[in-house]
This record gives C-alpha cells, structure tokens and sequence, in this order.
C-alpha cells in the first residue's frame, strides 16, 4: 500500500515485517511449509495445532497464551488456515528493490530478541529514504504485545514528531 500512487498516506508504523523472500526456491519452499501449516490448522486438534505454533523458535519466549483468546481461534479455523494460503510470504513478490521509492516517513519496529527480524529490519531501513529504526528493548517477534507501552509511547511521538499531532 505505501508504494501505491498516489499514497493516501502521510507516514508509516511497520512492525515484524518481512520484505520478501528473494530466491524463488526459498519463496517456493515457504508456500509448501505454510500449505502444511494451512492443513495442520483444519485436521488437527487444535490446542495441539496451537502448541505447535507457538513453539517455533522465532515465537520463543512471546507472550503467555490466552485460553480463553485460543479457544476463540478455534472457531475460525478455516479462516486461519486460508489464511496460511492466502497471506503466504511465498506467494508475495519481493518488495526489497522498491523499498526506496517509498518517500513517506517510516518507522520501522522489532524485537530485539528477534535475531532474523531485526536483520531484515536493518536491510530495510537503510533502503528507505526516511526510515528510521526502533528497537524494542526486551520485546521478541510479538512486539505489541510485549512492550506495549514503551511501542505506544514511541509511535506517538513518532506521529508527533513527523505528523505534528
């Protein structure tokens, strides 16, 4: 959407976001691994199908589960696991040799305990004519809802800083 024209936008929050997967091996690869995560979200028991989520190392250490929040899920089963289909960084082109035609300001978020995150943040920040970088400090793949009052102060004043609201 930022790289749309005209861009209906004045300035930009991105937060854990990933570019695009370059190699079209790579990018082939994933559409497989999330087309397993798609049917193992419709056949599978579905705390087991959560535990298997929230194991992966990039989610190591997030936030403590909600069974209450995770049984809701369940109702949506289906929805959850188009959505593997659908949103699957597999199947999006990748974004990185555009980035710089993005001329709005950035404010790109990240975990500081997200090592590959964190990485790609940096490679896109650099690329970006008014990006600026915020590392999260303490705060994983899940940086909302792990540091959510320091990530609530930084965009204000971001929005203030760039926005004058």
């Amino acid at each position: 959407a930022l790289l749309d024209r005209p861009s209906p936008w004045r300035a930009a929050v991105i937060i854990s976001a990933h570019p695009g997967i370059e190699s079209e091996k790579e990018r082939a690869d994933r559409r497989v691994s999330d087309q397993a995560w798609a049917v193992s979200a419709i056949t599978s028991e579905w705390n087991d199908f959560l535990n298997a989520w929230h194991a992966q190392p990039m989610l190591a250490g997030a936030s403590p589960r909600n069974a209450s929040a995770d049984s809701k899920l369940a109702h949506q089963r289906r929805a959850i696991a188009q959505s593997f289909i659908d949103w699957s960084l597999g199947a999006q082109e990748p974004l990185w040799e555009r980035l710089g035609k993005i001329r709005i300001p950035v404010l790109w978020v990240v975990g500081e305990r997200d090592p590959k995150f964190l990485a790609l943040a940096e490679r896109a920040v650099n690329r970006l004519p008014s990006g600026r970088l915020l590392v999260a400090p303490g705060a994983g793949h899940r940086v909302p809802w792990q540091t959510t009052d320091v990530l609530s102060a930084e965009i204000a004043a971001f929005a203030d800083r760039v926005l004058g609201m």
